[in-house]
């Protein structure tokens, strides 16, 4: 055997080799698209499967801007201090907020798990109770103008966690609004609903809801309250129950609460009616005992109001509806008064610019009837404020996701 032959040879077995191991070759399959978000439609539209769980996901919450005048409710009667000679100006009210909320659920043995969180994050300007000093001598000022005068800076109004619960079934443990409002439903589609105030919200809640079946419906709820007046001072919980007959046409629901601190009890009952497509119309009254509450010590109290019963007397009335022009705008209206003769009006347009972008004006106006404090015996009304009669008004850019 020559050089060439023994060439010849070994580049046919090479070539015979390769052709070999070319068709014993594992040929690598296109990979599948990825599917990222896998859409639950179980709760409703929004939500998401977290990956690799069975749990069902949905994010979303508003960014706010509130523009206000006046001094009714929440606009706090916003004033100023001018730093050149110490005069009080009234000012804008201002509020930006960024609101998260998350919901969850998933089905178990048990029944749906579910949970419920929403954040607020304020910056604005308010009364915060601080003073300022002048930089001259009080003399030099003009006689209506003190040498110290209370501030309303704009700042961070910090972060409130609002809600906060898990509820497996009918269950429902943690942060919440109290049932003697979410049950029986807030007072109208207006922005100051609380001109003649009907409940206070924060607590934490251990509640059971009952669905009976055929819109019956009930609640009781076990409620720690919120604040110095509300927040229990021994083991026994405030407790509040709640009864709702729901159908087409609209809905009858009451509640009823007892407060432990001070041992009274409040209750409201409401009507709620869906007159056609573009109206629909509420009725409420609540009735609270309050010879506890007349505790000239605090300075809440000696008002008769207590974490359930914040009107002024035994009784109170709310009533008001809404009324839709077409799928983008409509007109909100509440009235509302108490036994201690306050009264407020509230009346609002909502316009959506696009969906998830609505613009509300509103305009308000309040009355308070005991214009004389029963304990200082000087000419304020409970709030501490010394008007008989507000106006403000308020417009809001609210976008929601």
């Amino acid at each position: 055997m020559n050089i060439k032959s023994l060439l010849l040879g070994s580049a046919a077995a090479l070539i015979a080799v390769s052709g070999a191991r070319a068709a014993d070759a594992v040929t690598v399959a296109e990979p599948e698209p990825a599917e990222y978000v896998k859409i639950c439609d179980v709760y409703g539209s929004g939500y998401f499967y977290i990956p690799g769980t069975e749990t069902c996901l949905r994010i979303g919450g508003y960014v706010r801007y509130d523009i206000g005048i006046g001094d009714v409710g929440s606009f706090d009667g916003a004033k100023n201090v001018d730093h050149q000679d110490g005069d009080i100006h009234s000012t804008f009210y201002k509020q930006a907020r960024f609101t998260l909320k998350t919901w969850t659920g998933q089905e178990t043995e048990l029944g749906t798990l579910k949970t419920y969180t929403e954040t607020r994050f304020n910056f604005g300007n308010h009364n915060r109770g601080a003073s300022f000093t002048p930089a001259v001598p009080a003399t030099t000022f003009t006689p209506a103008s003190p040498a110290v005068v209370s501030d309303n800076p704009a700042g961070f109004k910090g972060v409130s966690l609002n809600f906060a619960w898990i509820q497996l079934g009918g269950l429902r443990v943690g942060k919440d609004e109290s049932a003697f409002n979410t049950f029986i439903g807030y007072a109208g589609n207006v922005i100051q609903d609380t001109i003649v105030p009907y409940g206070d919200f924060d607590t934490n809640v251990v509640q059971y809801y009952f669905d009976a079946g055929n819109g019956f419906s009930a609640v009781v709820s076990l409620e720690e309250g919120a604040g110095t007046v509300g927040t229990i001072d021994s083991y026994v919980p405030h407790v509040v129950g709640g009864v709702k007959w729901t159908q087409g046409w609209g809905a009858i629901s009451g509640v009823v609460a007892y407060d432990s601190n001070y041992e009274e009890v409040a209750g409201k009952v409401r009507l709620d009616v869906t007159v056609n497509d573009a109206i629909s119309l509420f009725g409420m009254f609540g009735y609270g005992s309050d010879n506890n509450l007349n505790d000239p010590t605090n300075v809440i109290n000696a008002h008769g109001r207590g974490f359930y019963k914040q009107w002024g007397g035994n009784w109170a009335w709310w009533a008001g509806g809404t009324y839709k022009f077409n799928e983008k705008t409509s007109f909100n209206l509440q009235v509302s008064g108490d036994d201690d003769k306050n009264y407020g009006l509230a009346a609002n347009v909502a316009y959506d610019i696009v969906p998830g972008f609505t613009v509300t004006a509103e305009v308000d106006w309040d009355h308070y009837g005991r214009f004389n404090d029963p304990v200082t015996n000087t000419n304020v009304n409970w709030t501490g404020a010394d008007k008989k009669n507000s106006v403000g008004g308020l417009l809001r850019f609210q976008r929601s996701f």
